[in-house]
């Protein structure tokens, strides 16, 4: 993991709660937990090296659900090889967004999409593109765990069966194999493949869901709050996971806590109201915001 050497290591007190800066705000830096005393040391992911030309671009995005408009002109640019975290307070838009990168929207017959969002310079609302296609690109995880109602091996087998990614019942092995390493639970279960997915825990049918989602061999993986249901142990599996993955997946995570997309992000966007209110580096978003609306929220005002 490339991390940067800095560590910060702080004790909560009273003083630093009124500062401003309360330790939801402050997951990129060692603070305390919020329902803890006790000190906490971490390191800040490093920010990515971004190429000149952004994974996703996002230009005037506006979405409607019938006379309601959930999102407005949102312009946002992706960058590859790195994990964008969503922040803002509920019903702000960030799913919406998340869903309009891979047409999830499209199966809301009131759903309507305008604007441009382009994965790799192609617009992805262009009437020539294949959905089915796309969502192979684009995988998602969605914020509870949704195994199918199948055998382990054949929950991360189904998306490369249906695409005629592998070529034979060999090549479809090391695929399952590979997909459930990278997602960290080959180990947990090569001894188990033919149970049902649905025996596992929660956290391990997370991580199921994880490799069936790369199983396909995704470009960007879209996750919507993907551990708001797990324990803090479980938690942690996914956010060490979703560190690893984003050397080679661009990554876009729907958060509430950010104290989680403080620790797992490089890039953040602050939504508001349908409205993108500013976006930039993690660590800059975080300590020093340039939008009031952004700093009353990271620091607990609303929300």
């Amino acid at each position: 993991m490339l991390r940067t050497d800095l560590t910060l290591s702080m004790r909560l007190s009273t003083d630093f709660c009124t500062s401003g800066l309360i330790p939801r705000a402050l997951g990129i830096l060692g603070v305390t937990d919020e329902a803890t005393d006790k000190t906490v040391t971490m390191q800040k992911t490093a920010a990515p090296k971004t190429s000149a030309k952004p994974k996703i671009s996002s230009k005037n995005v506006c979405v409607f659900y019938g006379e309601k408009q959930a999102l407005f002109d949102v312009s946002l640019d992706i960058p590859e090889h790195a994990v964008t975290a969503l922040i803002g307070p509920s019903g702000c838009g960030k799913s919406t967004y998340l869903r309009c990168i891979n047409r999830m929207n499209d199966v809301i017959d009131i759903a309507r999409v305008t604007g441009k969002i382009e994965l790799d310079g192609v617009d992805i609302y262009d009437p020539s593109i294949d959905v089915v296609e796309l969502r192979a690109r684009v995988g998602m995880v969605f914020q509870k765990p949704n195994p199918f109602p199948k055998s382990i091996f054949e929950n991360v087998a189904y998306g490369p069966r249906i695409h005629g990614l592998t070529r034979d019942k060999t090549d479809l092995e090391e695929l399952v194999v590979t997909s459930l390493k990278r997602a960290s639970l080959f180990d947990e279960v090569k001894d188990r493949l033919d149970d049902p997915g649905t025996s596992l825990s929660g956290g391990q049918q997370q991580r199921l869901c994880i490799a069936r989602a790369i199983a396909t061999q995704p470009e960007v993986i879209l996750m919507d709050e993907p551990a708001s249901a797990l324990d803090p142990i479980a938690t942690a599996r996914i956010e060490e996971l979703i560190d690893e993955l984003r050397q080679n997946y661009t990554i876009l995570i729907v958060t509430h806590s950010m104290q989680q997309a403080a620790r797992v992000s490089q890039k953040t966007a602050f939504f508001h109201l349908g409205h993108l209110v500013e976006h930039g580096d993690t660590d800059q978003i975080f300590t020093n915001p340039k939008d009031q609306r952004t700093q009353d929220y990271i620091t607990g005002r609303f929300g």
